[in-house]
């Protein structure tokens, strides 16, 4: 189940920017009190962080219309309040 009210991170492994941004997420979850990590391939990435959640099967994924990692979500109320993914900033610039 993800939170319902906070921030919402989508992640893999196998993401370069998603490896770099882990010492972020890590701090994140220690001072956000909302923050909740949702990982597309290894439920133990990124360490350290708790309460992970497994989406290998991408369910979560799929119903949050995620097509790049990391994206991060704010969740207000239950409803998404607003999104943010490196697709989109790479898009958004220039």
């Amino acid at each position: 189940m993800l939170n319902s009210d906070g921030l919402v991170v989508f992640v893999k492994r196998a993401c370069p920017t998603c490896t770099l941004i882990e010492p972020v997420m890590r701090r994140a979850a220690d001072a956000v009190p909302a923050f909740q990590v949702v990982t597309q391939d290894d439920p133990r990435f990124p360490a350290k962080v708790p309460g992970v959640v497994d989406d290998r099967a991408l369910d979560h994924s799929w119903l949050n219309n995620i097509e790049a990692t990391p994206t991060l979500i704010r969740f207000q109320g239950g409803a998404r309040r607003s999104a943010s993914s490196a697709g989109t900033a790479m898009r958004g610039a220039g």
